[in-house]
């Protein structure tokens, strides 16, 4: 039996509307403490620019992820419903409070690098600790390899790179938070078609808790993701690229495996294009420059809020593919 349609439904209503009431709260509480985004180098902003948007898409995913464990403590739905979201539950415990204190551990990471600018070398650290713990909790990509070194180290360069992926994308109005929602919608489209209810209930609380925080960000911006934001949102993604089972029997089309290459494709081929393009000028890769995808789009006469709608479509295009070939 499939979950009732109307609990995806409400999963990602109540991602959206926790965001969206909660950011202007979080707004005016950024600009009190001054955690903002000061006007300066490669910014086209003229005033100081509130980093509230991790925290409010943060509240987004933590407030409905509470309340829906009130839900299932009380039996508000229907007992089948209950039955099934207490065994993927129960079964995926230790995966999914690791992946919660992850998410937050992240989101912490990106906000004390709002506030303090951490150095490169620091924020890695970080970031690598992270996405060791997660592993070792047992969120692991295995591609059919039996080695338990192996499964670690392809996930922890996974997280890594996904998460910085969506990083490297924040650099124009509603480009993350746009690529992320498209990105988690596809996910929770794979996971429901295979009936893993649970991973497509966390993919589209995180479309909703995106989609939420976007008017505020696209095409004017009065609130930003931050650092807090896209580091929470591609670790996210990179979780939610792991989760689901693409290939099985059930589903044995052999390049179901490539699916979260698929999903993910812009970040992944912005941040491989950036990266080596400042290795071969002999720049740093982790610092940062005008010669993303978004950027080339803008100097090729595209106003900044098309270039990120071509962006959207093509993103949007590459997960219909995967939904076609799984």
């Amino acid at each position: 039996m499939s979950l009732p349609i109307k609990i995806y439904l409400l999963t990602f209503a109540a991602g959206l509307v926790t965001t969206a009431v909660t950011l202007p709260w979080w707004r005016a509480w950024c600009m009190r403490v001054n955690l903002v985004d000061d006007p300066g180098h490669r910014k086209i902003h003229q005033t100081p620019i509130p980093l509230a948007g991790g925290l409010a898409v943060m509240t987004g995913l933590l407030v409905p992820l509470l309340g829906s464990l009130l839900v299932l403590q009380l039996h508000w739905l229907d007992s089948r419903a209950v039955e099934l979201l207490s065994h993927g539950l129960n079964r995926r415990a230790l995966e999914l409070v690791a992946i919660l204190f992850g998410g937050l551990g992240m989101g912490w990471l990106g906000w004390m690098d709002d506030k303090h600018e951490l150095s490169p070398a620091l924020k890695f650290v970080g970031q690598f600790v992270i996405a060791t713990l997660t592993v070792a909790a047992g969120v692991r990509i295995t591609l059919f390899v039996p080695s338990v070194a192996f499964s670690y180290a392809v996930t922890v360069l996974w997280i890594l790179t996904v998460t910085n992926a969506f990083n490297f994308m924040d650099n124009m109005n509603g480009l993350c938070a746009g690529l992320g929602a498209i990105s988690a919608a596809a996910f929770a489209a794979l996971a429901a078609r295979q009936d893993q209810y649970l991973v497509a209930l966390i993919a589209l609380l995180v479309c909703g808790a995106l989609f939420g925080f976007l008017p505020y960000n696209y095409p004017r911006a009065t609130a930003f993701l931050g650092d807090t934001g896209s580091h929470f949102t591609g670790y996210l993604l990179a979780v939610l690229a792991i989760l689901p089972h693409f290939y099985s029997r059930k589903h044995p089309h052999p390049l179901a495996v490539l699916s979260p290459l698929l999903v993910l494709g812009v970040p992944l081929l912005d941040l491989a294009w950036v990266v080596i393009l400042r290795w071969r000028i002999g720049q740093p890769f982790y610092v940062g420059d005008n010669n993303h995808l978004s950027h080339r789009l803008v100097r090729r006469g595209f106003s900044k809020p098309v270039a990120v709608g071509l962006i959207w479509l093509l993103a949007a295009l590459l997960a219909g593919l995967t939904l076609v070939i799984n």
